[in-house]
């Protein structure tokens, strides 16, 4: 079973970095052009799926939930 996981792990992090890199739009996509990312996942398995999902795509700026949002009036005197 180990030796399973030690093959699929790897297999799906590929998997999930080639296709996260195609859905990516070519405007996210940072330090090499958006063929050459996929080239380097599909070649350096582990180390170019780590790097896509590390430096490959810009990371949109986590918004709090009712950041700005409208707030209810305080009420209780």
């Amino acid at each position: 079973m180990l030796r399973a996981l030690l093959f699929i792990l790897p297999l799906a992090l590929m998997i999930y970095a080639f296709i996260d890199c195609l859905n990516t739009p070519e405007e996210e996509v940072k330090h090499l052009p958006k063929p050459v990312w996929a080239i380097v996942v599909l070649l350096f398995s582990v180390v170019g799926a780590i790097g896509w999902i590390v430096a490959g795509k810009e990371r949109r700026p986590r918004t709090r939930g009712a950041a700005g949002g409208w707030v209810a009036p305080d009420d209780n005197p």
